[in-house]
């Protein structure tokens, strides 16, 4: 099977360590067997000059993986000397475990936990900020960590997270109760109706076709025992807004129709946290950092920069 590191890329054919060269950082690819054993794959982008600012542990969404176009906001931030690492969750990408299948998200917070404080603990780190960061899904998931362990991380980044799914994507009754009961014997089947996410997620045409391409985007229906599981974490977050304590900067579109902008709100209205931010995109879809006009990537790309900017050390550029 051809590697995507031979292969194409969501920029082209560029391999990818002449693509990194040219984007002026660092990258590298591996395995690491969590406390499970069970073997993920893993990716980091790191700077090559100057200090490095603080640390970055991303989290792709459902259905996608880390080595796509969740690149690109990695490569961004690794350019302005943020060292970045990412991990295919189980079920996705080049990680163990049934494509798309995620029955239990309280382990997957142990295996990212497990990984992220391994990397936190490399010495060249020490004493920098910790920041995770979180897209649809992953944004869920990075809160979910937060609960794990208040105090390891600063601050979150969370983009269109999935605090509750919204009621545009999820099926009408009585499908939902025959799902839970067929769930309980067959939690593997792939038969939840919904629209593919990922064209509900993109506004520009060409863009769908790149996400389309993909090697490892997961295109079949939703398994029924990772819907279960993701209504159950959605619910328990919903519940627990309030609790969340860390420094955050929530970014939605005004248009997702994956994701709930008023969950969004919700969460940046009951947090306890001192230091929170909430940017609201009129107009903008789900995919925020991929899918949109280049001119709306740049201003969140340059809000999350900013943000960053006041928390670690404030060097601007």
């Amino acid at each position: 099977m051809e590697e995507q590191g031979d292969g194409v890329h969501y920029w082209g054919r560029t391999p990818e360590d002449e693509y990194y060269k040219q984007q002026g950082i660092k990258g590298s690819k591996s395995f690491y067997t969590s406390p499970r054993g069970l073997s993920l794959f893993t990716r980091s982008w790191l700077p090559i000059s100057g200090p490095t600012r603080g640390i970055i542990c991303g989290v792709h969404g459902y259905g996608n993986d880390i080595s796509w176009t969740f690149q690109s906001t990695m490569i961004f931030f690794a350019q302005k000397g943020f060292a970045c690492f990412a991990v295919d969750i189980e079920g996705h990408g080049r990680s163990q475990g049934l494509k798309a299948y995620v029955p239990n998200l309280d382990l997957v917070i142990q295996d990212l936990l497990s990984f992220f404080n391994f990397i936190k603990q490399y010495p060249q780190f020490h004493g920098l900020p910790r920041i995770l960061y979180g897209e649809s899904m992953g944004s869920a998931i990075c809160l979910l960590i937060h609960f794990a362990d208040p105090k390891g991380f600063d601050g979150a980044i969370l983009v269109a997270p999935m605090c509750k799914i919204s009621d545009k994507v999820k099926p009408r009754w009585p499908i939902p109760q025959i799902l839970t009961f067929v769930a309980k014997f067959c939690p593997t089947l792939p038969i939840v109706p919904t629209e593919d996410i990922m064209k509900k997620s993109i506004k520009v045409e060409e863009k769908k076709i790149i996400g389309d391409m993909n090697p490892e985007r997961y295109r079949g229906k939703p398994r029924l025992g990772t819907v279960l599981e993701l209504l159950r974490a959605t619910e328990y977050l919903g519940k627990r807004l309030g609790e969340v304590s860390l420094s955050f900067l929530v970014l939605h579109g005004s248009e997702d129709a994956v994701t709930d902008p008023a969950v969004s709100l919700a969460l940046y209205e009951e947090a306890k946290s001192e230091d929170k931010t909430i940017k609201i995109y009129e107009g903008m879809m789900h995919s925020l950092l991929f899918g949109e006009l280049e001119e709306n990537i740049e201003i969140v790309r340059n809000d999350m920069f900013d943000w960053l900017n006041e928390r670690c050390g404030g060097m601007a550029e």
